[in-house]
């Protein structure tokens, strides 16, 4: 294959166009056709194949070689006004059908730009789409450059009809330059691509803009349609402080002139949805199928009272199965992704995968071994603290909140402590605690107001002997608000263990309360705000300030994958008023507002995994070790595979993007870089603006340990708190998310039901069948891994962001140092005197292991929040 036709005057570059054509995947098109329930999905799904857009089927490659023409313009050569030289209009030529390089569902096309020496290297080309219906362009390619060689073009982006655009669609080689080192003809360029990617801040967004731009959390709530809908605007006030989400730019309700109108179609940028191109949309449009089709059926086939007898009826939903009226069956299974998803078996049998957390052992979730170890491995490991006063203290307002300190006593836990005293065993590191106490108690009164919410405020003390979790070693706090008023303070009780009689039950009853308060906790505050809602203005603030030409841009693009796309979605179908969240987890209609009050102490800078373990007391620097962290606890998984982690992202931020012979050494006085910064500390996190915290983005250092921070919490983080949900949570049992009555006190009949049938009153205490079976469909999507997920390590068709040798080097080396934690983890997980590697329930802890298959594996790392 050759680059170079003819000779003298008038040679012609040869390129390669890869593209891929709008079908029947595109979920954009099937959200807009399917009107009729599952079945009108189902159909879309269909149907959309032989959709004609504006009259032309773009399916016929021949459409594309006549209406897609690109122009090259020159890095080296200007046009007399500094610019760089702008080649003819060139449209496409043969199609290359069998072009081996090609990926799944992509079309090659040969193109010929004409060239001779004045026009100098090509960097970056314009294309326009004159077709009406958009394709996704994957990639460019020019061969044989001469004197220079091979240009490759990463594009990955969506073109749309260009009457669509106000500016003409720009696209740049892959080759990065801070900005003061951009090629002279290319800086115009550069700049008009980034002011095209702000917009103006006006406008409701259509589906091809590009634009990133800022927006409180105005559209979880619907007045429109009920005043129980209508939520607190969250973010924007100091009472309801939160992250920013990108702005679509909606009209606002009829109701509430500060909130914006709901939609089923929420605007994201075009470029953050992979539409038909990633086989996660199978998953994410299953989560709304799920909202909007499924449950609703199954509160249709249970009614609004449906109740677990006993435990063996949970268990039956993984064993034989849940039989359900023909007519809902059917309204089910015609969609893929859900067949996917459920199992059938027989015509009325809906059978879901067994979760990890019973696979071995039917009755391990019930031990107190188990229970603990799961603070440490399970799907919430970074909450439990090393307790460093005693008694436990409250930080909320005692002016508000009375004295909220722990009712817990040295007598409580001496004659449990082996001889030790309490000041013995603080200090021997031997104590800890599990803590929901100060994010519950503020909300506690208005939940337990509501008709099928009964909780308490919880403090967990676990004594640590020679293992982590002995079953006598355990004291639960829970305290419930003052029947007088909050400013007097609690109404407290300590709950011992017992293994015997009604008290044994009272025992596992208390340890439920426990995990709802986790459960929840987890969901909306470890998981959703401190990765999801956190990110998305980085996500936003980089895409505003740092052009596609910047190093740190290709650092962190990545891991941004799809994460506004799944944001997006949650704020329609998972966290919105009414939503799957609000329906199933214990808090209801607060859910979402609690994370706003937790949001207040959120710190960036304790988000970088050291200063979280060290905050926590979980670990202690120490110079000597590889990581420059010893463990109190040895046998804690998260802490004991995470440094590793942590430490390999930041090699790679600090030798692909930020070495020493870069001048990213002088970042801070970069323009771009200051303003990116600037930006998103003073709109993104906009109400934690004069936090003393934030880094000053002054030294390179101060760049690395920031963006290991930002990679850590979209890839490993994320990981860690996602892919365990429906392992553990899928049991309902083991991991509930509600408490629907308060605990039976001795001499009331409850407390006779409960020593007559224990797993009645057990399962009549915790979430109910509707609300399992939400959470259990609703985790078991969040779960999974999409067939073309991309990994820690893993960049998108193999791609490296420059040819440099030096960064791509690294790059090799950070992923040979992940892979051999994966050997080291695996090696852990098989050594026997580590006993949370595995427990009782035989779970080994491999959600920090690197790379993963498609599916519910319960391991790996993607690079992003992608779901």
């Amino acid at each position: 294959m050759f680059g170079i036709l003819g000779g003298g005057k008038g040679h012609k570059i040869k390129g390669t166009v890869v593209l891929m054509r709008k079908n029947v995947l595109d979920f954009n098109e099937i959200v807009s056709t399917a009107n009729g329930g599952v079945l009108g999905v189902a159909g879309g799904l269909f149907g959309a194949a032989n959709k004609v857009v504006g009259g032309i089927v773009d399916g016929a490659t021949s459409v594309f070689s006549r209406n897609i023409a690109l122009q090259l313009i020159s890095a080296t050569k200007t046009d007399g006004l500094g610019n760089g030289k702008v080649g003819k209009q060139t449209f496409l030529e043969k199609h290359l059908p069998t072009l081996p390089t090609l990926g799944d569902r992509q079309d090659a096309f040969n193109i010929y730009f004409e060239w001779d020496e004045s026009f100098g290297i090509p960097g970056a080309f314009y294309i326009k789409n004159f077709m009406q219906a958009e394709f996704f362009l994957v990639s460019v390619t020019l061969e044989d450059i001469p004197n220079h060689g091979t240009i490759r073009f990463v594009c990955n982006s969506w073109v749309y009809n260009a009457k669509e655009y106000k500016k003409d669609r720009i696209f740049f080689a892959n080759k990065t330059y801070i900005p003061n080192e951009t090629p002279t003809p290319l800086v115009k360029y550069r700049k008009e691509e980034l002011e095209n990617l702000r917009g103006d801040g006006t406008g409701q967004r259509k589906e091809s803009d590009r634009i990133y731009d800022y927006d409180v959390y105005n559209d979880l709530g619907n007045p429109d349609k009920s005043a129980d809908l209508a939520r607190p605007v969250l973010g924007g006030s100091s009472a309801y402080p939160y992250p920013r989400r990108g702005r679509t730019g909606r009209k606002a309700t009829k109701r509430d002139p500060k909130s914006g109108t709901p939609t089923s179609d929420t605007y994201i940028p075009r470029d953050e949805s992979f539409g038909h191109l990633k086989s996660s949309d199978f998953l994410t449009y299953g989560i709304k199928s799920l909202s909007q089709n499924v449950i609703p059926q199954f509160q249709s086939a249970f009614g609004l009272n449906a109740e677990f007898d006993k435990f063996d009826d949970v268990r039956g939903l993984f064993e034989g199965g849940l039989y359900l009226p023909t007519d809902v069956i059917s309204k089910i299974s015609p969609l893929p992704v859900l067949k996917e998803i459920f199992r059938t078996d027989g015509e009325q049998a809906l059978k879901f995968p067994p979760p990890q957390a019973i696979k071995v052992s039917k009755s391990a979730w019930m031990t107190d071994e188990e229970f603990g170890r799961e603070m440490l491995a399970g799907v919430n490991p970074c909450l439990i603290q090393r307790l460093q006063e005693f008694p436990p203290k409250s930080k909320l307002d005692s002016t508000v909140y009375g004295d909220q300190t722990s009712t817990i006593t040295k007598e409580h836990l001496e004659i449990n402590l082996g001889g030790l005293t309490v000041e013995e065993a603080l200090n021997g590191n031997r104590l800890f605690i599990l803590d929901h106490h100060d994010a519950v108690r503020p909300y506690l009164r208005k939940i337990n107001d509501l008709p099928t919410a009964k909780s308490y405020a919880t403090r967990t003390i676990p004594f640590v002997e020679r293992r982590w979790a002995h079953r006598s070693h355990w004291l639960l706090n829970e305290s419930l608000p003052h029947p007088r008023g909050d400013e007097f303070g609690a109404v407290s009780r300590v709950i011992l263990p017992a293994d015997q009689g009604a008290e044994s039950t009272i025992w596992l009853l208390a340890k439920a309360y426990v995990v709802v308060n986790d459960s929840c906790y987890h969901q909306l505050m470890s998981h959703w705000l401190n990765t999801h809602a956190t990110i998305e203005p980085f996500v936003i603030a980089t895409n505003r300030h740092l052009s596609v030409l910047h190093p740190i841009y290709k650092l962190l693009l990545p891991h941004y994958r799809d994460t506004m796309n799944i944001n997006g979605l949650a704020r329609q179908s998972l966290i919105n008023a009414g939503g799957i969240i609000e329906q199933s987890f214990l808090p209801g209609p607060f859910s979402v507002e609690m994370s706003s009050a937790v949001y207040k102490s959120w710190v960036f800078t304790d988000q970088a995994l050291p200063a979280d373990l060290i905050k926590r007391g979980m670990a202690i620097e120490d110079s000597s070790s590889p990581h420059g962290l010893r463990l109190p606890t040895e046998d804690y998984p998260y802490a004991a595979d995470g440094p590793e982690i942590w430490a390999t992202i930041k090699y790679g931020c600090k030798n692909t993007s930020f070495s020493t012979t870069s001048q990213m050494l002088l970042l801070h006085k970069i323009p771009n870089s200051k303003a990116f910064w600037k930006e998103l500390v003073q709109v993104g996190h906009g109400d934690k603006k004069n936090e003393p915290w934030w880094a000053k983005m002054q030294t390179r250092e101060e760049w690395i340990e920031s963006c290991t921070t930002l990679i850590w919490t979209a890839s490993a983080l994320h990981a860690a708190v996602n892919f365990g949900q429906y392992p553990y949570g899928g049991y309902i049992l083991n991991r509930p998310t509600q408490s629907r009555q308060f605990m039976p006190e001795i001499g009331s009949p409850e407390y006779d039901e409960l020593a007559k049938n224990p797993q009645k009153v057990y399962s009549k205490t915790i979430t109910g069948k509707n609300e399992a079976l939400k959470d259990l469909t609703t985790t078991e999507v969040l779960s999974r891994h999409a067939s073309d997920e991309l990994y820690l390590g893993q960049r998108d068709g193999g791609e490296f962001w420059t040819f440099d040798k030096e960064p791509s080097e690294a790059f090799k080396r950070f992923g040979k140092r992940l892979a051999e934690i994966e050997d080291k983890i695996s090696g852990r997980n098989k050594n026997s005197s580590l006993r949370n590697r595995n427990g009782p329930a035989q779970m080994p802890y491999t959600v920090l292991l690197p790379t993963s298959g498609e599916g519910l594996t319960f391991r790996g790392i993607p690079n992003s929040i992608s779901i």
